[in-house]
Order: structure tokens, then C-alpha cells, then sequence
């Protein structure tokens, strides 16, 4: 068989990831008279602000992950290659794939990002982000792991350690996880064991800022954080991390310093760039912002390389208002769409305004029947909020039988307030994680000081 796309004069478009602002570029050049290649270390798309509900048990990965090949399949002038490029060579126009090297004439770089702990990485051992489907499975152990940790331990002063769940960052993550867990020990888990009361768990919310959710209206935080304290979460605000080691996260609250001890602490307060920035720095000179994000000019093209672009989390597009714009999935969709039908505009001679981000609104799950939703014209909250939350990310999930699958898992938890995904898989066994004798967790002592809050 001959591949049309070996021998097709057209412009070769490589596309460097796979999420929200690669995918969606390269479904926007589907009909577009160039060759795509979209190169991904991952075979799939995940779609990731469902990823918490894979932390919590509601959905499994597969749910929200969606194949790129099943994608793609019918974008005829598309390839897709599984690797991870490394290099990057803007004077041959060649990107570097585990040593092979693959020609361009247009570039998009959309690596995205990952989880920052603002230069204190040790704490990850103790504190995972969740930015992949490994830091959701991850999270998933430790939340179920710490349950039935509980339900063996004797020591009461040990066990309000594994039933303490710290989650740092206020941020639609953070919120969005709080609420969840919640509702797991305040509801969908409260029969389920034997020894311990499931309910007596503590779901601790931690914002370094006035107020959780900075970039919702006040009126929408402040509603936030009232469903939040009626689902049982203590939401503390102004209050900074400064150390997270052996299971004690170091607080700061004014003046003062406190030590609360949790077996379980989730990170959702920051994230930085990926490595490719540091690479598209080092071989065009672009600059980089503190959080290692790539400066772009207004038409999402690097400075003195318009055949580069980078769109998405890595990007810092500031041409707007003065400040970058999130890191959040419409704003990868939308930028890799104007990138799309920038190179087919080139292609016919024509040209394109600078990219211009329309913010459609932001929204937050808080729990069942809980939401907040900010539109700009119209603020909603509560129930529909929620059903709001979820009809868009219906919607939004990438392929048909994604979809199908979300909405009945959603529809049978709502009947049922069961979550039945929730598997301990990966990481440690339970023999290891504490309940061994011999282990050196803390001093009793030291412990009761640490969780006395």
C-alpha cells in the first residue's frame, strides 16, 4: 500500500501532545491542506478536569481517557506517533523523537504542565498532585488506603491521623476534591465499616489566600465555601504550608505555626510548566516566566520563530488584560483552534487577527447537588449549578461512548450514593503503610500535639 502521507508535497504540521490544546488543533487541521503528525508519549487523550472524580472512586480512568489513534482515525492527512520528544531544532525545522528526526514546516508545542511545590519538591513524596492518571490512581490508594488503615488501628490517637485528610490549594481542584471526599466519609462510606465511624473523619481545605476559588466572583467563593462547611469540610483560609515531612503538615496562620498530622495530604495548590519549555528556551532563546511557562506573542508564536507555536498550559499569553491566561481545558481548546486555522489562513495567503481568549465562565463541582457557575452574565449555585457542571462536561468528554459511559456511572451513583470504582491498586501494601508494629510512625506524644487543631 502506498502512504499518501510519505509522499504528499504538503505542509508538514507537528504537533508535540496530546491534551486539550494539541488534540484540538489537530482536529482543526483535519480538512486542512497539510500533513499532521501528533506525537504524544501517551496513546490517549485524558480529559482531565474529570480526574478527580478517578482520585475518588466515581469513575475509572478509561471513562475519561479517550485513544488518539480512535481520534484521529478518520482525519485521513493525520499520523499519530507514540514517543517523547527531547530536542528540538528550529534552524533544521526538526523535532528530536527518541533520536529520530522528524522534519516541520509549522510547529505546536503543547506539553502542558505539571504539578509545582514553589521549589520544596521532597513534599511530593508526601503530598501527590494530580495531573495524570498515575497521580489520580495514586490518590485513589492513599484516600482508600487510609480508611481501611483506620478500621485496623487501635491506637485512637493514631487513627484521627489516618482519618485526617489534608488537602492543600483552594483552587476548583482543591474544592472539587474536598467535596468529594467528603461525601465519602459523610456518606457513601458510613456502613461500610466495622471498627471505625467513617463520619468522625476530618477534611481539612487549605487556601493560602482570603478566600477559596480567587478566580470566581467573591459572592460565588463565599457560597463555595458555605456548601463546603455543610458537607463537613474545614475550610481554612490565609494559611500558608511551610513544611510537609513524616506525615506533619506545618501550618501558618498570622503570626503563629501549628502542626496538624495526616497520613494523608493532597496537593492542588500550584502548577509549572513542562521540561519543554526549558528546551524551547534553550534553542530559540524564547523567554520564560517564573513558572517556566513560554512567553508567546499575540499570535500564540514565539519570538523570532512565527513557524513556532505553543499553545495550552506551557504557554503564557498575556496580551489581553496584561495577565496569562489559566491553565484551564477552554483555554488549550480555544488556542489550539486559532493555531489551526492560523496555518490554513498562511497556507491560502491570508492573514489573522491576534488570538483573543473568549472566557465563557468558570465553574466548580462542590458535591451532589452543589455547584458553583460563573458565566459573567449570569451566576448560578446549588442545584442548577450543578446540573449545569455536569451537562457541560457531557459534552466536552472527546468521544460518544465516553460520554454514554459518564452519564450512566453519574446517574447510578445519584440513585444509589454509591461510588464503585473505588479500588486500592499500586504503591504499598497495608502491612506497610503503618500498622506494623515495629514501624516508627511518631511518638504518641508527638502525634497528639500534631493533631490537637
Amino acid at each position: 500500500m502506498v502512504n499518501l502521507l510519505d509522499n504528499n508535497p504538503h505542509h508538514q504540521v507537528v504537533i508535540v501532545g496530546g491534551g486539550f490544546g494539541g488534540l484540538y488543533a489537530a482536529k482543526a487541521l483535519a480538512k486542512a491542506p497539510v500533513n499532521v503528525t501528533l506525537i504524544d508519549k501517551r496513546n490517549f487523550h485524558l480529559f482531565q478536569p474529570l480526574l478527580y472524580q478517578v482520585a475518588t472512586g466515581t469513575l475509572s480512568p478509561a471513562d475519561i481517557s479517550s485513544p488518539l489513534r480512535s481520534v484521529l482515525s478518520k482525519s485521513k492527512n493525520t499520523k499519530v506517533l507514540l514517543g517523547s520528544v527531547n530536542d528540538i531544532d528550529p534552524e533544521a525545522q526538526t523535532v528530536q523523537v527518541e533520536g529520530e528526526a522528524i522534519p516541520y514546516d509549522t510547529l505546536i508545542v503543547a506539553t502542558g504542565a505539571k504539578h509545582s511545590y514553589f521549589g520544596k519538591d521532597n513534599w511530593e513524596e508526601f503530598a501527590p498532585g494530580l495531573k495524570t492518571v498515575e497521580d489520580a490512581i495514586e490518590m485513589r490508594r492513599r484516600i482508600f488506603t487510609a480508611f481501611e488503615a483506620a478500621e485496623r488501628e487501635k491506637d485512637p490517637v493514631k487513627r484521627r491521623a489516618w482519618l485526617t485528610f489534608v488537602i492543600v490549594g483552594g483552587g476548583p481542584t482543591g474544592v472539587e476534591l474536598a467535596g468529594a471526599i467528603a461525601e465519602l466519609a459523610y456518606q457513601t462510606l458510613t456502613e461500610d465499616f466495622r471498627n471505625i465511624d467513617t463520619s468522625e473523619a476530618r477534611i481539612l481545605l487549605l487556601e493560602g489566600m482570603d478566600r477559596i476559588l480567587p478566580p470566581f466572583d467573591p459572592e460565588l467563593s463565599q457560597a463555595a465555601e458555605k456548601s463546603l462547611k455543610e458537607l463537613g469540610v474545614i475550610v481554612q483560609t490565609k494559611t500558608l504550608v511551610t513544611n510537609i515531612e513524616d506525615d506533619i503538615v506545618t501550618l501558618k496562620q498570622g503570626d503563629g505555626l501549628r502542626e496538624i498530622a495526616s497520613k494523608t495530604i493532597l496537593w492542588a495548590a500550584g502548577v509549572k510548566a513542562s521540561p519543554m519549555g526549558k528546551v524551547l528556551a534553550e534553542r530559540t532563546g524564547v523567554e520564560l516566566d517564573r513558572a517556566g511557562r513560554v512567553i508567546v506573542e499575540s499570535d500564540l508564536s514565539i519570538k523570532g520563530y512565527d513557524n513556532i507555536f505553543v499553545v495550552g498550559d506551557l504557554a503564557n499569553f498575556s496580551h489581553q488584560d496584561g495577565k496569562p491566561l489559566p491553565g484551564v481545558a477552554p483555554v488549550a481548546k480555544q488556542e489550539g483552534e486559532y493555531v489551526a486555522k492560523l496555518i490554513e489562513q498562511r497556507i491560502q495567503g491570508n492573514i489573522l487577527p491576534p488570538f483573543n481568549y473568549i472566557n465563557r465562565g468558570s465553574l466548580a463541582m462542590i458535591g451532589q447537588n452543589l455547584a458553583v457557575v460563573d458565566l459573567g452574565f449570569i451566576k448560578l449555585r446549588g442545584f442548577f449549578a450543578w446540573l449545569f457542571w455536569l451537562l457541560v462536561h457531557i459534552y466536552f468528554l472527546i468521544e460518544f461512548d465516553n460520554k454514554l459511559i459518564v452519564m450512566v456511572q453519574w446517574v447510578w451513583n445519584y440513585i444509589t450514593r454509591n461510588r464503585g470504582a473505588r479500588l486500592i491498586t499500586g504503591g504499598e501494601s497495608l502491612a506497610l503503610t503503618g500498622l506494623d508494629d515495629s514501624h516508627s510512625y511518631y511518638s504518641s506524644e508527638e502525634t497528639r500535639q500534631a493533631v490537637n487543631v
